[in-house]
């Protein structure tokens, strides 16, 4: 006993000063080890949105729009989700909740329809919607989802200016690019990288412009009425915007941005995670071209005894003078003739560019930049040559993030913009909606609205009609529905032009209107002709797909 106890003993200072850390136990013998070849110099380093986020944004933002501008495979991102969340501009649909409103079906039908013309007054005036006179509504719109897909986020300040007959509404936005909100500094310079939070007057915090009180809720922004570092800028003032009016409670500027972390109050570019493999895939495109460039001349070198200037040849490729005459350059070009001096020579390296593996490495890494952009390599590179079922269910993974992106979109612009424009229709008489502004429900039984974009379209026009026709005939989806995914249009538009159109043709055929029962006749065989086609598609498979 006297011996262990002194083995105990002898021990017990030794295991106080080692204390080893637990290994081999839960995250510890997984990603979180520091013992494994493959982790412990993976040293990674995360704070909180402020340290991670607003001081790394200004470098972001820089960086996303100089591939936006210069690297193809970054302009088709921004582009393709331009294209097709917005396309040519949502369009207003308005959809009240007629019950809650106590109407009739006709009457919601006429409400819907003048709210539909009035907002068309107004957004489809580029005097009348937007504060620079630039743009309408669906040009906004275009402009709004590119800048915050490249900078992270877009601001749009609400206006109100004078009316006139011709612009009976004052509302009028002006979009804000995400520089210019910024926490303020006394000398009017952009805050240093790691400064971007401060202080504001009545003690919120704000975090690189946006103002935010105890609680976490957004108050106000700041805005520079310049650019950080703009060359020729007059001096940098300051303007506090309020997030929300106090007598009416609407916001007084729109905010759209994509969140990624509690606690976050700026948005990240879309383009942040690929940056490095799209600078680097970039760099690699013009290396190849300027190689092939290169390989692609015909370049002659004479070696001479006698002077340079002596030799009667001259250039093929060009009769414009040289670019340098500095005596160490020389000019390649098609056809070009460079006459050397005594004693020197030109070696040149055999590079075999372009490199035959070039379209295979640059698909894979599309596709690993598609697959963090949740844009299919297919439709990033605007290349389709796969099978049918490949084609459709890449265009189909791809608009499962149009959508998404699509409804963010209209949360934060199209819809609060509605709402804004509303109250001031219904204000100024323009538009009648009793109960607008005493009853929160009644205000968004009025306000119910959906925004129509472009439709995915169709890799197989007849598969896909074939669908949604049998799909209408099951109850599956409605006719409006089916319209609006096939191509975007409104299904109630098309029937009074279907109306207008039979009516004329029976007026120039001299033909009285068909009775019910052959319609119904018609009707069923062509639905019988419709089944009989999906049952044949179906049975022949991937016929289709091996042709």
């Amino acid at each position: 006993m006297s011996t262990i106890s002194k083995r105990k003993s002898r021990s017990r200072p030794q295991n106080r000063r080692q204390q080893p850390r637990p290994v081999n136990k839960g995250y510890g013998d997984a990603g979180a080890s520091w013992h494994k070849k493959a982790t412990k110099g993976f040293r990674a380093m995360s704070g909180s949105p402020k340290e991670d986020i607003d001081a790394n944004n200004y470098t972001l933002r820089q960086r996303a729009r100089m591939l936006y501008m210069a690297a193809p495979i970054a302009t088709s991102a921004i582009r393709t989700n331009r294209t097709n969340v917005v396309g040519i501009g949502l369009q207003l649909k308005s959809r009240i909740d007629r019950e809650a409103l106590g109407m009739t079906q006709e009457a919601a039908d006429a409400w819907q329809a003048q709210a539909e013309r009035e907002f068309a007054l107004w957004s489809e005036n580029k005097r009348a919607c937007d504060a620079t006179g630039v743009n309408n509504f669906a040009a906004m719109q275009q402009l709004a989802l590119s800048s915050w897909l490249v900078s992270g986020d877009v601001f749009a300040v609400v206006k109100q200016y004078e009316p006139t007959p011709l612009t009976p509404y004052s509302l009028r936005l002006h979009l804000i690019e995400a520089d210019r909100v910024a926490t303020p500094t006394t000398s009017g310079i952009i805050t240093p990288m790691l400064l971007t939070t401060g202080k504001a007057a009545n003690g919120n915090t704000i975090y690189d412009g946006v103002e935010v009180n105890g609680d976490g809720q957004i108050e106000a922004y700041h805005i520079r009425s310049t650019y950080p570092f703009e060359l020729g800028s007059t001096t940098t003032t300051w303007a506090r915007v309020q997030a929300y009016g106090e007598r009416t409670g609407l916001p007084n500027i729109l905010h759209v941005m994509e969140s990624e972390r509690p606690d976050q109050y700026r948005g990240v570019s879309y383009l942040a995670q690929v940056i490095e493999p799209l600078l680097q895939l970039r760099r690699y495109t013009e290396s190849e071209l300027t190689a092939a460039v290169v390989e692609s001349f015909f370049t002659a070198f004479i070696k001479t005894e006698a002077g340079a200037g002596d030799n009667p040849f001259n250039e093929v490729g060009s009769s414009l003078p040289e670019v340098s005459r500095d005596p160490n350059e020389y000019e390649m070009g098609p056809g070009q003739i460079n006459i050397m001096e005594p004693g020197e020579d030109v070696t040149f390296a055999d590079p075999k560019r372009p490199a035959s593996g070039f379209n295979t490495f640059l698909r894979a890494i599309c596709e690993q930049v598609g697959a963090a952009l949740e844009i299919p390599a297919d439709l990033l590179l605007k290349s389709f040559n796969s099978s049918y079922s490949a084609s459709r269910a890449a265009l189909m993974e791809a608009w499962k993030a149009f959508r998404m992106r699509r409804k963010w979109f209209v949360d934060d612009f199209c819809t609060p913009v509605y709402e804004i424009w509303l109250s001031e229709a219904v204000a100024r008489g323009r538009i009648s909606a009793p109960g607008f502004f005493a009853d929160p429900a009644i205000r968004a039984a009025y306000l119910g609205a959906e925004w129509i974009g472009p439709s995915q379209g169709q890799l197989d026009p007849t598969k896909e009609i074939t669908a949604e026709i049998l799909a209408i005939g099951e109850g599956i989806t409605t006719r409006e529905q089916a319209t609006i995914r096939l191509n975007g249009g409104q299904w109630d538009a098309n029937v009074d032009q279907l109306t207008r159109e039979n009516e004329k043709l029976r007026a120039a055929q001299g033909q009285v209107d068909q009775s019910t029962a052959a319609s119904g006749t018609i009707s069923a065989a062509l639905r019988e002709a419709i089944v009989a086609e999906a049952i044949k598609s179906i049975k022949e498979g991937d016929k289709h797909e091996n042709a």
